[in-house]
């Protein structure tokens, strides 16, 4: 059975910062694409960071880039993402997953991950 841990979040004032940890059971974690998503209250998640498989490159939304990074370990089979500048707007639950089938395009897209991991809330206060 695959389970996704994440872990790192909390409560920051805006301009901090916090690191997100998600951590897979399964070794083929390590090899496969992975994106950390968003979910803000009665909407659909939304794409942050990606690593794409195939070209071995990272991915970013508008809104992030710059102040979030992503990375990963694969001995510890974990993905990270650094998140700096925090805004008000960026207080959600934030998710990982995986899957070593993605296209590029479907990198961004929720609906081609299928595991999911119960999120960890991110706060940021004005």
């Amino acid at each position: 059975q695959v389970q996704l841990v994440e872990s790192g979040g909390g409560l920051v004032q805006a301009g901090g910062s916090l690191r997100l940890s998600c951590v897979a059971s399964v070794r083929s974690f390590s090899t496969s694409s992975v994106g950390w998503f968003r979910q803000y209250p009665g909407k659909e998640r939304e794409f942050v960071a990606g690593f794409f498989r195939n070209n071995g490159r990272t991915y970013y939304d508008d809104s992030v880039k710059g102040r979030f990074t992503i990375s990963r370990d694969n001995a510890k089979n974990s993905v990270f993402l650094q998140l700096n500048s925090l805004k008000p707007e960026d207080t959600a639950v934030y998710y990982c997953d995986f899957d070593q089938r993605l296209i590029l395009t479907s990198l961004r897209l929720p609906a081609q991950y299928a595991y999911w991991g119960q999120g960890t809330q991110v706060t940021v206060s004005p």
